[in-house]
């Protein structure tokens, strides 16, 4: 049983997941941070306010009167709408740099398949070259 666990983690698939998620955690605070430190204050400006939308939210009850969202969690139950918006600015913005970077790859692979393709074809084998030969001698008669 442990050599079949060693021989399946040994695969390159579980390896290049492993790398994949690693990597995904440490780009998930890239886009946090692209989303939060620069779309998000653009936004605010454009909008006349400066506001972020994560302090966006409706009270679900008359005891909570906070100016901020996380104020307001502490009085009661609140609809973060705001919260909500945030996280799929991030998400769409996720996931165009990935489409981005897939459509790189797809190119880079496109045109690696195509190099091969340039080559002279090689020469038939001598024996190949003579029956040619012979039959091109055979058709001139």
């Amino acid at each position: 049983m442990v050599s079949e666990f060693r021989s399946f983690i040994a695969k390159g698939n579980v390896v290049d997941l492993a790398v994949g998620i690693i990597i995904g955690g440490a780009f998930t605070g890239i886009v946090n941070s692209l989303v939060n430190d620069l779309v998000m204050p653009v936004v605010g400006a454009i909008t006349g306010g400066g506001f972020d939308f994560s302090n966006y939210f409706l009270p679900l009850s008359n005891a909570v009167n906070a100016p901020a969202l996380e104020e307001a969690r502490k009085q009661g139950a609140v609809f973060a709408y705001g919260s909500f918006i945030t996280v799929m600015i991030n998400f769409l913005l996720l996931a165009w740099i990935i489409f981005l970077m897939v459509k790189a790859v797809n190119r880079m692979r496109l045109a690696d398949e195509k190099k091969p393709a340039d080559e002279k074809p090689a020469p038939p084998p001598a024996d190949i070259q003579l029956l040619t030969e012979i039959r091109d001698l055979l058709k001139s008669k």
